[in-house]
């Protein structure tokens, strides 16, 4: 099922991100007239019952799509592992009013938040909880928080942002690959060849194609789905997510913590060598010594790709210019037993009652 965007006509949030991401989107290829070079005639609207993704076929650009989770493609490698079990323990083992998970999917899928859910709610059961916004009363902001999504060849979805999201969806003990979510369309490039969709979509930097140490990854040696198993894990990026609104803030760019983790294994801002990923203690640290080496950089210095610390969302104070005892640090460093845990705490949580140290 399609969902028109009530702000597609002018496509104001698409070209927002893209000015934020330092991409200039032009016009994708996918508008070619049929039978143009490295294009092909176009099946929306067509029998297309021997295609497994035929349902996707004739969505356009800002579409609010609802995607069956299963089907979408990876468009990178790996994940941080650590901010998936963060997730994953704040969904299990968390002391929220509302369950977590249900306020993850309703920002997913455009709608804020959670605000309601009966006792025995489960994440495969919409009608078991309530969002803040009703289906069709999105608005700029609620959609800009969205999971996107490049229609590919034959109708194929391909994510290019929310792997971690989706893959905790898949993950959790009532969400699986048959859970639904609708995802923000970025462009259907569908009638292109194969070839020539890869290239677009490195063109604008919709996929990324770096293993965690850094070496080249082909298109055809991607995962084909979500779920941790399909991923390597990228210890760098994991330490990333843990420095937001730290060290730097979200800004709308694809793989943007990819791209500071690249920078912490490649440049060694930090000694990571005392590294120990199952201590609190010890984890805090590194996160707080890496995030002042983001925010001391110049911000006109070359991070990574060609980005610079500004393009990449770089804070110009540590800690937002709070003090450690304050601000998200302090948010960060509280232990499990807190009525309202850290993040990392919960990550080191479900790491423990899963034997995952």
């Amino acid at each position: 099922m399609r969902f028109r965007s009530p702000f597609r006509r002018v496509s104001a949030l698409g070209a927002a991100l893209a000015v934020v991401a330092g991409v200039a989107v032009s016009a994708p290829a996918a508008v070619a007239a049929p039978g143009s070079p490295g294009t092909r005639p176009s099946f929306c609207d067509h029998d297309n019952r021997r295609t497994p993704f035929a349902q996707y076929l004739c969505a356009q650009s800002d579409d609010l799509l609802d995607v069956r989770i299963g089907d979408v493609h990876p468009t990178q490698p790996s994940l941080g592992y650590d901010e998936v079990y963060y997730k994953l323990g704040r969904y299990t083992l968390g002391k929220d009013t509302i369950n977590k998970r249900f306020s993850d999917w309703c920002e997913a899928d455009g709608r804020i938040d959670a605000v309601a859910a009966t006792p025995d709610a489960r994440l495969d059961d919409p009608s078991s909880f309530t969002c803040q916004l009703p289906v069709g009363a999105e608005t700029a902001d609620s959609i800009a928080a969205m999971k996107t999504v490049v229609i590919g060849p034959d109708g194929e979805p391909f994510l290019t942002d929310g792997h971690h999201t989706l893959t905790s969806f898949i993950e959790t003990p009532d969400g699986g690959a048959d859970l639904h979510v609708r995802l923000r369309v970025q462009a259907n490039l569908s009638n292109l060849s194969r070839q020539d969709f890869w290239a677009e979509m490195q063109a604008h930097k919709w996929v990324y194609l770096r293993d965690p140490d850094g070496n080249p990854v082909s298109v055809n040696k991607l995962p084909t789905s979500v779920g941790l198993g399909n991923f390597t894990n990228d210890r760098y990026r994991s330490l990333l997510y843990f420095g937001r609104d730290i060290g730097y803030a979200q800004n709308g760019l694809p793989f943007q913590e990819f791209y500071w983790g690249s920078w912490v294994r490649d440049t060694k801002p930090v000694d990571l060598t005392g590294w120990n990923p199952n201590d609190l203690d010890n984890y805090l640290a590194t996160v707080k010594a890496e995030t002042q080496a983001m925010t001391a950089l110049p911000k006109d210095s070359i991070v990574d790709s060609g980005f610079t610390a500004t393009e990449l969302g770089a804070l110009n104070q540590w800690n937002d210019g709070k003090a450690p005892d304050k601000g998200e640090f302090a948010k960060l460093s509280k232990p499990y037993s807190d009525t309202k845990p850290g993040k990392l705490a919960y990550a080191l949580e479900y790491k423990r009652t899963h034997d995952l140290t």
